[in-house]
């Protein structure tokens, strides 16, 4: 699943695309919305929330999308072959100067602008937002001490952007094992210092396609132990492991060093 800095780019680059333009055809190729057409409304604006893609359409229609695990928004220009198969698509909306069209879109619906809050107010503070706020991220991930670190950081309710590449990079960093519950974790390390150290990453992050935590963009270079299981740790050479981590049925890989992080 795309990290919150992928999604504050995909929102970025849609703003810029189709921000101020007329849309001269919509297609929503959802049941929900099979017959709306919302062609000569103007586009307003696109503005991402932690995970969340919200595309406001004239006076009164949000579009809210969220890529989840394999979506994607592309933009063409008019007559341009696009790079996914056409049965992928899920939202097409075309302007006279660039198309936007969101492949295998994990969400879609088009809600009253009142009704934003409806589908992001969930959310904790967002790392890349206006409301970002360290203190009550730190607040929302203390008030369950007992569950594990890693799941916290995960918890878009605790804060709004970290998915399974930071959330194993900012444990290691932390030099905290994932599965250590919070209550621990916060003798071993500064949750605020943690937090803050999210919000910098994705700062550094957010204008590149190319992510990493190591400061080094080079293929092979970028992580410390994300998908490097069985390969030696960049610090102390240990073997890096992967485990399954989460609520079942959503369950992710979490990756870390036995050494620089340990159980107990």
């Amino acid at each position: 699943m795309p990290e919150g800095d992928t999604v504050w780019r995909t929102a970025k680059h849609l703003d810029q695309a189709l921000s101020g333009e007329v849309l001269t055809r919509t297609d929503f190729r959802v049941p929900a919305h099979a017959t709306l057409d919302l062609a000569g409304q103007r586009v307003i604006e696109t503005v991402s929330r932690g995970k969340h893609l919200l595309t406001r359409i004239g006076d009164a229609h949000t579009l809210h999308t969220h890529l989840k695990m394999e979506g994607s928004w592309h933009l063409y220009k008019p007559g341009t072959r696009w790079k996914r198969p056409a049965h992928e698509a899920r939202v097409v909306l075309e302007t006279e100067p660039w198309t936007g069209v969101g492949f295998a879109l994990g969400i879609v619906e088009v809600l009253p602008r009142e009704a934003e809050h409806d589908a992001v107010g969930h959310l904790g503070p967002d790392l890349l937002g206006p409301d970002w706020d360290p203190d009550e991220a730190v607040r929302r991930i203390e008030a369950a001490p007992e569950r594990a670190l890693a799941d916290a950081l995960l918890d878009q309710r605790n804060l709004a952007g970290v998915g399974n590449l930071y959330k194993s990079e900012l444990c290691f960093l932390a030099g905290v094992h994932p599965g250590r519950p919070v209550g621990e974790a916060r003798e071993l390390t500064s949750l605020d210092r943690l937090v803050r150290r999210a919000h910098a990453v994705l700062e550094a992050n957010k204008e590149r396609v190319e992510q990493t935590t190591t400061g080094d963009t080079r293929r092979g270079r970028q992580t410390w132990v994300y998908r490097r299981d069985k390969q030696p740790c960049r610090r102390c050479g240990t073997k890096i492991l992967v485990t399954m981590q989460g609520r079942e049925g959503q369950e992710r890989a979490t990756y870390w060093c036995p050494r620089c992080q340990p159980e107990a």
